[in-house]
């Protein structure tokens, strides 16, 4: 994707939480290819630190839809922090992730799926019954062996470190990730 698009993007993730915020930011929507279904996740990070993550795996809804409200999500329904303040907003640093098509895994056991994981690139599903998590490509800067990465991923989906079932279903999906520049903030 266009580092033009990714601009756009950002622009409208920033000016969706500013605006709830009390702010008019106003941001280019017009582009066309906003109205084509999409998927992305809207990450919040202030100081390097995790502020809000949240994000639609599969395209439901035009991706303009599904920027502003996985922004404003991120910023103010994330259960793991407290809504974002207006204070906060300027330290606030916005990245989305726009999220290609999930493919599924086939393997025969957890070393040929831990195997077939690409470190960097992928972000992986993981689901067993009702319990499922996802962790984007990003995440292998803190978790870089497959075997950290799905351990932690299963924590995250509510199952056990060494839960391993057949049942288990892994899917793969890659990311265009455009990141806010710290002079860019307004």
């Amino acid at each position: 994707m266009s580092d033009d698009r990714g601009r756009i993007m950002l622009a409208i993730a920033r000016g969706a939480i500013s605006f709830r915020l009390g702010n008019s930011l106003p941001a280019d929507e017009g582009a066309s290819w906003l109205n084509e279904p999409g998927a992305c996740f809207v990450t919040l990070t202030m100081g390097g630190e995790l502020r809000g993550c949240i994000g639609s795996l599969e395209p439901y809804r035009s991706l303009l839809n599904d920027l502003k409200e996985n922004a404003l999500a991120a910023a103010f329904r994330d259960p793991r922090f407290p809504p974002l303040s207006r204070q906060e907003l300027e330290s606030v640093r916005i990245e989305v992730s726009l999220l290609s098509p999930v493919v599924p895994l086939t393997f025969r056991d957890e070393d040929d799926a831990m195997a077939q994981l690409r470190p960097g690139l992928d972000g992986v599903i993981l689901e067993f019954g009702p319990n499922r998590g996802t962790f984007l490509p990003q995440v292998w800067e803190q978790l870089p062996t497959p075997r950290d990465f799905l351990l932690h991923l299963k924590r995250k989906a509510g199952l056990p470190s060494n839960f391993w079932k057949d049942g288990l279903r892994l899917y793969r999906y890659s990311v265009d990730s455009h990141r806010e520049e710290p002079q860019s903030r307004r």
